[in-house]
């Protein structure tokens, strides 16, 4: 046999010989099981929003309006206790009105939106705040929203008490087991952290200030643990 002969045969037997893989040793035994909690706290800080609109032939009549009405209600703003950094512009806007008559569209104005977000860290000013606003020219006022100055240290606080209860259902099905908790595998959160609205604001200016109730705000956590037994 030649030798091209020999090692075409020698190729074949070892393309013919079953591979041979090193095999993964199974990994210890996990639990997995999830963890939630929820802490209610009251706020301390609200968010409304604020606009002034008017409506003119011209679109800078209806600039020239809205700038009035709304300089008036910074100024309210600020006789009641508003900071100018506690207030910035949110939207503003310059659209036409338009008419439909015959089959055919017709531009018979136009109106200009200034809208705001005011910052109220003192939540007992909440109405007054509201109040001064729908008195010196507001037109609308909506978004009222409450939430928590230090919300990043609640949100630490609900999900480190979430850990800690998935880490107790984890032991008590171990124990159920007849096993014990080794090392945390993995944690993953599925948390969803939002402000809270408050419902539809009705505001009626009057001798007497405008009831607003924060009520309390809810803070949620939910993880998944992953931890192995032995």
């Amino acid at each position: 046999m030649s030798r091209f002969v020999a090692v075409f045969v020698f190729a074949l037997v070892v393309a013919a010989a079953p591979a041979v893989s090193a095999q993964t040793p199974p990994g210890p035994p996990v639990i997995v099981t999830s963890g939630q909690a929820t802490i209610e706290m009251a706020p301390d800080v609200a968010w409304v929003s604020i606009a002034a609109e008017a409506r003119a032939a011209t679109p800078a009549a209806a600039q020239k309006e809205s700038a009035v009405a709304m300089i008036a209600v910074r100024d309210a703003l600020a006789r009641a206790g508003t900071a100018e950094a506690d207030i910035r512009t949110t939207g503003y806007s310059v659209q036409p009105d338009m008419e439909r008559a015959g089959g055919r569209s017709r531009v018979i104005g136009y109106t200009a939106r200034n809208q705001i977000e005011v910052k109220v860290a003192q939540l007992n000013r909440l109405s007054a705040v509201i109040d001064a606003a729908g008195s010196s020219g507001a037109t609308s006022m909506s978004g009222l929203r409450f939430d928590l100055a230090d919300r990043a240290g609640a949100e630490r606080e609900v999900l480190r008490l979430a850990v800690e209860d998935a880490v107790f259902r984890a032991r008590a099905i171990a124990e159920g087991a007849r096993a014990s908790l080794g090392p945390i595998v993995r944690i993953d959160e599925q948390s969803q952290f939002r402000p809270v609205y408050a419902r539809e604001m009705q505001t009626q200016v009057s001798a007497a200030e405008t009831p607003v109730s924060p009520g309390q705000v809810s803070i949620s956590a939910q993880v998944t643990l992953t931890v192995q037994i032995r």
